[in-house]
Order: structure tokens, then sequence, then C-alpha cells
């Protein structure tokens, strides 16, 4: 049975290092991609170059969508004789109505980290363990907001975080592994605790200035859970560490009903470049 994520303790802290994905590494080394035949490689035009120190500077703001928006996913509004018989199996419950909006917002959540505009923003390789810490960080988004709401907010993060396990589950199998699974299941469960324990610790008022940029570091770009961070890398782990706390800043500006619908979009990095330049 899945323990609920709310519980955290601080004892299962010293597994915010990405350190401890070692018991993956023959996964890490080969991304989603690599289990699929090679395919051609075709002559594209090339994307403007990515500059990490003019992103993520601007003002946050709702990620609500707009009523409009054709990304909208609205409930089903069943008349009749049908929505009399989805009454009785309790399709409009408030249980079933939170699982579906938990799906939404899962959804929304793999739409940013599946895709290739975050690794190209960051520059970061797409592999098993950075897809999975990117996973992590916005779960955390997600769950850190919800807890704003309650009660009534930590039981639709409880369903959120269990299609995310279910997911990572696939994702894992996917990967090549499928013997002892419940074991490395486990061993990413303690990483996700950690991380989450991790990133609420470094973004409270009375942590230093560079606690956050450097979980950033050790849980997402380091190799080997190394606390020092890596020149070469410094302005990608720097964006990541804003874009973080902008989407943070962002979620708490969206309101309940966006959030218990899914109905919003976290801020699209395929146009991010070049945007909202540091103040002078």
């Amino acid at each position: 049975m899945l323990r609920r994520w709310s519980k955290v303790v601080s004892p299962i802290s010293k597994f915010g290092s990405q350190s401890h994905l070692y018991f993956v590494k023959n996964v890490t080394c080969q991304s989603y991609a690599g289990v699929a035949p090679a395919p051609m490689i075709e002559d594209k035009p090339q994307s403007p170059a990515v500059n990490p120190h003019k992103m993520f500077w601007s003002k946050p703001c709702s990620l609500a969508l707009p009523p409009d928006s054709p990304l909208r996913v609205e409930e089903p509004n069943y008349q009749g004789i049908k929505r009399f018989m989805l009454k009785l199996m309790m399709f409009y419950s408030k249980q079933s109505r939170s699982i579906r909006g938990a799906n939404v917002v899962y959804h929304r959540i793999i739409s940013q980290v599946d895709k290739p505009p975050i690794y190209e923003v960051f520059n970061l390789e797409k592999t098993f363990k950075t897809t999975f810490s990117l996973l992590v960080l916005h779960m955390w988004l997600c769950l850190r907001r919800l807890k704003q709401e309650g009660n009534e907010g930590v039981e639709f993060g409880q369903y959120l975080y269990e299609i995310y396990n279910h997911d990572v589950e696939l994702r894992v199998s996917k990967a090549g592994v499928n013997l002892l699974l419940t074991k490395w299941m486990k061993e990413l469960e303690k990483i996700f605790y950690g991380n989450i324990v991790a990133y609420d610790t470094a973004i409270l008022p009375e942590a230093k200035p560079g606690d956050f940029s450097n979980v950033i570091w050790r849980n997402i770009f380091s190799e080997d859970g190394s606390s020092t961070e890596d020149d070469a890398a410094s302005q990608s782990v720097q964006a990541l560490a804003r874009y973080a706390r902008r989407e943070e800043s962002c979620m708490t500006l969206t309101d309940i009903e966006a959030l218990f619908s899914g109905n919003f979009m976290f801020t699209s990095l395929k146009h991010e470049n070049g945007r909202g330049k540091r103040p002078q």
C-alpha cells in the first residue's frame, strides 16, 4: 500500500541526492529513444541559440488556461438517461471528479517533462535519470501548491501521487528493468520523498541564497550526487532554479478551479529564450 506523500519525515532527507540513482546505472545510460531503432537523420533548420542567462526573469503570473482555450479539459455534461446511469455509477462523485482532475494534472506534468524543449533549454541529456528528476521536480511544484488548499488539496495530491507512481513503474519496465522491480520502486520512492524534502527546505525564507540552486544541481545535473557545481553547467543550473522558483510562484497565483480540474499549463519553454531579460 502506498504511503501518503504528505507524511514526509526528516530522516529520509538524506535521499535528496541523486547519487542514490546508482542502482539504475545500467538504465540511465540509455535514453527512452534508445530502445527504438535510430531514426534517419534529416537536415532541419537550426533552432536559435539558447542563452540561459536571459531566461525566467519575468514576473510570475497565473498558469490557468483562459475560458476559451482549446487546451482546456471540461467535465462531460451528459444528459437524460445516460447522466442518470452515470450518477448511479458514482461518475459524478467528488472522488471520481478528483481522480479525473488528477489525471489531467499529471498529463500537464508529463507534457512538460517528456518533450524536447526542457532538455534543450537546460542543456540536459534525456536519460532515465534526468527525466525522473524533472518529473519529481514538477510533482513537487504541484503537491506544494495543493497543500495550500488544506485537506482537500492533500487528498487530491494523493490521487496525483498514485497516478505518478503507476507511470514511474511503467517507465522503469520500459527501460528494461523487470527483475527486482519492487525493490527498485522502493528506492525511487525514497529518492522522491528525499527530493521533496530537499526542495521544501531550500525554498524556505531562512534558506541561504544558493541553497535552491545547489539542490537543483545535486538532484538533476550531477552525475554522482556531488555538491560541487560544475562551472560548465552553472548557467543552466541557475536557469532551471529560476524556472522552478518562478513556476512555484505562478502555481500560487493559479486559482483552485484550474488546479483541481487540471486547466493550467506550465510555462512554455519553446518561446522562452530571449524573453524576460534580467533587469539591468
